[in-house]
């Protein structure tokens, strides 16, 4: 829950993106059993409950005003025809759909929905979107048809299930895409013929409670790539024959699980282009040709980072992939035919997302964030050789609040020894620092991403620079164990019983900052979401001596009742990463290492931030934390959205949130009160 220009620009790592979703209408307590009193108010129409959070005085708003008004554009598609762009951007409360005609063209909107929009994807050959939009961050997307020349929209799906994954067929009349319609819990594939939307049936029935998704079809509309997932490490990918309802594996296996994911079928339907890590290595780029016999090609052997994105222009000559490297990414040029790449130079240092060739087969388009400059639109010329790269060229240019980013702070990578071996040295464990400028030693703020499957990309952060230039803090960003982009053994290392692991590798980081003369090591908070919700609450167990403040947004408290409060569909992904809690051993295991297990020890101040229809981790998991808190007297901000689910996306609830945020830290982290009137 970061701000507009943050939301969209995480790190990827081979199948981040694929786990899913669940939602829990759990009801909000206001005084949790125990607690006389509570000091609750609420802010949004209603919509946004605070608990003992003061008043945000008026001075911090308006510091903070600035930070909270950037923007960003996120690529959606090329026009009809190649005609202009659709490009996603925030004017008002949420991001809407606007159109660009040109470079440096004025921003058209087109939609003016009252809810997030999760998937857009253009017919093809026509000008018709398809987009997914859920109901106060359920996740439980429906379908609906937008037509940019009448600005009309339509439903298509049932308005109860969970639909998503939205892949057009050729010919632009059928829609392929995930539904868990059938019986609320398993993620069938289905088919629609958009003429006709009570033409909607499954074509495949997911009895196995796996993940299954749609990815591409083939020319003649007979056929479907199909991906799916197992686990993080375990994925593999299928042939889907409509008619007879043959599914057909392609790549993985049970036998020896690796990580395989479908980018798209050749256009001529030869083969398929898929992103691997079967051979134990990096994920690399391979071609697998459908011809009988033939072993999968892998393309990318001389690069040893993880591929992320693939595109793969109209005509089929030309592709365009990206690597993450330590965090950044890296764009290279394909030639199909012979296999030969070449890495694009001289762009600018950071995160690229949202490939897509134009239909002249001669630009590509690309979101591009840097750590001074929030996500924009780019686009570039390309030569007659599938190899050449003419020059880039800036389509949008998102407002920065007159903030002067050339004064943001640039991270350094580092790397700190944590407490286990590695070829008799200690583990290395990446982490990126935003130091400010100055003598110091500056306070520090320890950000742990999400996921687990997920990592910190060196990313623009209005909210980071926030920090950094209100609070004068360092901030470090580390990828513990269990993060994406650094293979599949690091990926491994904190699954099932190993899962404090990670949280050692929090120990080793505050080690590393006691040993860091320009950070101070007695005024250190951890801030986390999801995922690294647990992570500040694990730590806030282990070191709560060493710690001056934490920050939970939508963590997980107790991984038994997480898992059993989830939704069906998404249940067995997570047993596979986090373990089994039917099996009493693991379940022993898990109550073990959960937070609200052992709650006497967190002697820390915390801030928890939740939202009420969290499909992800329930509002449960913040509710028994935040009660348990309170019995022992221990000091508890709330703050709990009715219309949000796993994140904060409508502005008005994310500015209260930031600046909840920073008055907390301004507090416990630094020790300060604050000195002027409160806001309205």
């Amino acid at each position: 829950m970061t701000s507009d220009s943050d939301r969209r620009a995480y790190g990827t790592g081979l199948l981040l993106g694929l786990v899913i979703g669940c939602t829990s209408m759990a009801g909000l307590q206001a005084a949790p059993i125990g607690v006389a009193s509570i000091e609750s108010r609420t802010l949004n129409n209603g919509q946004l409950i605070l608990q003992e959070v003061p008043e945000i005085p008026a001075s911090l708003i308006e510091r903070l005003q600035q930070y909270q008004e950037v923007r960003s554009a996120q690529f959606l598609a090329w026009g009809h025809e190649g005609r202009g762009m659709l490009i996603s951007t925030r004017f008002a409360d949420l991001n809407q759909i606007h159109r660009v005609d040109f470079q440096g063209g004025a921003r058209h909107q087109l939609t003016y929905f009252e809810e997030p929009m999760s998937e857009i994807k253009r017919q093809k050959g026509g000008s018709t979107l398809a987009l997914t939009m859920d109901r106060g961050g359920s996740e439980f997307d429906q379908i609906f048809l937008f037509d940019p020349t009448t600005a009309t929209t339509h439903l298509v799906s049932d308005g109860q299930s969970r639909n998503s994954r939205l892949v057009w067929d050729k010919a632009g009349k059928r829609l392929a895409y995930q539904s868990t319609r059938r019986n609320g819990r398993s993620n069938d594939i289905w088919l629609m013929n958009v003429a006709n939307p009570e033409s909607a049936s499954p074509v495949w029935e997911a009895e196995d409670n796996h993940w299954w998704g749609p990815v591409d079809f083939t020319a003649d509309g007979e056929s479907l790539l199909v991906q799916q997932m197992i686990g993080a490490t375990d994925s593999r990918i299928h042939l889907l024959h409509l008619a007879s309802g043959e599914m057909r594996l392609l790549s993985g296996s049970s036998e020896f699980p690796s990580a395989n994911r479908a980018s798209t079928l050749a256009r001529d339907d030869s083969g398929y282009y898929f992103i691997s890590n079967a051979r134990g290595l990096a994920a690399e780029l391979a071609w697998q040709s459908f011809q009988p016999g033939l072993p999968p090609e892998f393309i990318t052997t001389t690069i040893r980072w993880d591929v992320i994105e693939f595109a793969l222009s109209d005509d089929g000559k030309r592709a365009a992939f990206t690597t993450n490297e330590d965090g950044i990414s890296r764009l290279y040029l394909l030639n199909t035919r012979t296999r030969k790449y070449a890495l694009v130079n001289n762009l600018p240092m950071g995160v690229i997302q949202g490939l897509e060739f134009h239909p002249d087969n001669r630009r590509l388009a690309m979101t591009l964030n840097t750590a001074q400059t929030p996500s924009d639109v780019f686009v570039m010329q390309l030569g007659r050789s599938p190899l050449e790269a003419l020059s880039l060229y800036r389509w949008t240019f998102s407002e920065v609040g007159g903030l002067d980013t050339e004064q943001f702070v640039e991270p350094t990578l580092v790397r700190y020894s944590s407490f286990d071996l590695v070829d008799e040295l200690p583990r290395q464990i990446p982490a990126f620092v935003y130091q400010p400028k100055g003598p110091g030693p500056f306070p520090v703020i320890i950000y742990i991403h999400g996921g687990p499957e997920s990592q910190y990309r060196p990313a623009f952060s209005s909210t980071f620079q926030s920090w950094i230039d209100e609070l004068g803090a360092a901030v470090i960003a580390p990828n513990v164990r269990g993060s994406f982009g650094y293979g599949n053994d690091y990926l491994s290392l904190d699954d099932g019983m190993k899962r404090e692991d990670a949280v050692k590798d929090i120990g080793a980081l505050l080690d590393w900052v006691e040993t860091q003369p320009q950070l101070d090591a007695g005024r250190v908070a951890v801030y986390g979401g999801s995922y690294g919700g647990y992570m500040v609450l694990a730590a806030a167990v282990h070191y709560s001596h060493r710690l001056q403040a934490a920050v939970d947004v939508v963590g997980i408290s107790n991984f038994v009742t997480f898992l059993e409060n989830t939704q069906d569909y998404r249940r067995d992904l997570r047993r596979k990463e986090y373990g089994d809690e039917r099996d009493p051993e693991m379940r022993a295991f898990l109550e073990s290492i959960s937070p609200l297990n052992q709650v006497e020890r967190i002697a820390v101040p915390l801030l928890v931030v939740q939202g009420q229809n969290d499909p992800r981790v329930p509002v449960s998991e913040s509710e028994q934390i935040v009660a348990a808190l309170r019995e022992r007297g221990q000091p508890v901000w709330y703050m709990n959205a009715l219309n949000e689910g796993h994140g904060y996306e409508r502005k008005d609830n994310r500015d209260a949130y930031q600046q909840a945020a920073l008055l907390f830290l301004q507090r416990y982290l630094l020790n300060q009160e604050p000195q002027t009137s409160p806001g309205n």
